[in-house]
């Protein structure tokens, strides 16, 4: 960050000129430093859905949406997907660098030890009902998690944050396979030692004392790629709601218990199941076109899910390595899917129209990734909990990240439009005069 004292923006108001710091991220970002706004003129600003407003500094993804950038701590999505597995992300994101051979061993031995559930929470899993939707199995036990492991406050985070935060990235993945296996009546299956990350998520899912499953290598490799493109994506949704909770310095458990519920919603987390049923909609009536005219239908309540993202104005980076994915892992599977065929030809039609094209409306990352998901035999409730295993990294470390930097307990502004008091005064000297006439 960059603080020239010639660089400001010059803002009047009733008559007062005030200068407002301008701000020059490491990119060359901008930003208008407000923060003594309110002192200086009585006045507030209002952004709705934060659409204009940076609410922090971060060193940890810089997002670029008009070139089509995504970067971890400086490396580009690409080159992290093509390099390094996904336990090396999660540890340049937690902790800054990728890690070196002593580095990776320790982190994936630390990864290792924390991956069982107390066995106290187990009995918990019996008291779901059945069909109950994983994601609030999954937010509800980790929120439990801090009465089992309560040294997560901030007192002893100088001394536990790396156990810290190594046993929520590991110890809800295990979570998510055993809620899997409790919507589906089978036993749960325990983490292995000698297996990675993913491969033991995989075998945790699919395992079976009468059909044992058989963890394929590009299976594997298909997953690392999953959780990296989905690790960490700046102020989102989810992000923004564990810096918020987390401000009030409530415990690592119940702070990434928010994100997952943020992450539960349809316009967030679940919107790569929605590409999947629409997909399966337009697969049943067969007219592409149609869905395309229905799209830019403002009377129509159809929506095309999957195109256009509140930050990219161009092809989102992660939907270009989703769609390579799914080239090359159904050709080398044999796994086949009707929906890519309709996905290739919806997007072949919606980027040959003017429509889409004059307000830059590409793929985002939810469009190929459901199908990807499918082939791996994922089912399609449990794709917003793929979502929040890959995110654990990024909201660790945007935690860890907030609480090092003493941020003040999170509290936006409002511009009130309600009842005036010169208005609730009037109307309660009626009701008083009326009550003396009954």
């Amino acid at each position: 960050m960059n603080q020239a004292p010639e660089n400001y923006a010059l803002l009047t108001v009733e008559g007062k000129e005030i200068q407002l710091p301008l701000i020059i991220g490491s990119e060359g970002e901008k930003g208008i430093d407000i923060s003594g706004l309110r002192r200086d003129t009585s006045c507030v600003t209002i952004d709705p859905g934060f659409m204009n407003t940076a609410s922090c500094y971060s060193q940890i993804t810089y997002i670029d949406g008009e070139k089509g950038i995504l970067r971890y701590r400086g490396y580009d999505i690409q080159e992290l997907c093509k390099k390094v597995m996904f336990v090396d992300v999660a540890y340049l994101l937690v902790h800054g660098e990728l890690p070196g051979e002593s580095e990776r061993r320790n982190f994936s031995r630390q990864l290792n030890l924390n991956s069982m559930i107390h066995e106290d929470m187990r009995r918990f899993f019996d008291n779901f009902p059945q069909g109950a939707h994983p994601m609030c199995i999954l937010s509800t036990m980790i929120n439990a998690m801090a009465a089992f492991y309560p040294q997560v406050d901030l007192k002893s985070m100088a001394d536990n944050i790396d156990d810290s935060c190594a046993r929520v990235i590991s110890i809800v993945r295990t979570m998510a396979a055993f809620a899997y296996k409790k919507s589906i009546g089978e036993p749960v299956v325990y983490p292995r030692q000698d297996l990675s990350y993913c491969a033991n998520f995989l075998n945790m899912m699919f395992d079976s004392p009468v059909r044992p499953y058989v963890i394929s290598p590009e299976a594997v490799r298909l997953l690392n790629t999953l959780f990296i493109i989905h690790a960490d994506h700046e102020q989102n949704c989810s992000t923004s709601a564990v810096r918020v909770i987390g401000s009030a310095q409530v415990n690592l458990y119940a702070t990434i218990s928010a994100g997952i519920s943020a992450l539960s919603g349809p316009l967030h987390g679940g919107a790569n199941q929605a590409v999947i049923e629409m997909l399966r909609m337009i697969q049943e009536d067969g007219d592409v076109e149609k869905f395309i005219r229905l799209a830019k239908d403002k009377s129509s309540p159809f929506r095309l899910m999957g195109f256009g993202h509140r930050v990219y104005k161009t092809y989102d980076p992660r939907a270009e390595i989703a769609k390579m994915e799914c080239e090359k892992y159904l050709a080398s599977s044999g796994y086949t899917d009707p929906l890519l065929d309709v996905a290739r030809r919806v997007e072949e039609a919606a980027r040959k129209d003017s429509y889409f094209i004059d307000r830059q409306l590409y793929p985002n990352v939810d469009f190929y990734t459901g199908i990807l998901y499918r082939a791996l035999g994922i089912p399609e409730n449990m794709f917003t909990v793929m979502f929040a295993l890959a995110r654990l990294p990024g909201w660790v470390a945007h935690w860890k990240e907030m609480i090092g930097d003493s941020t003040k307990l999170v509290r936006p502004r409002q511009i009130y439009m309600g009842r005036t008091g010169d208005e609730a005064k009037r109307e309660i000297e009626k009701r008083s005069i009326a009550a003396h006439l009954i």
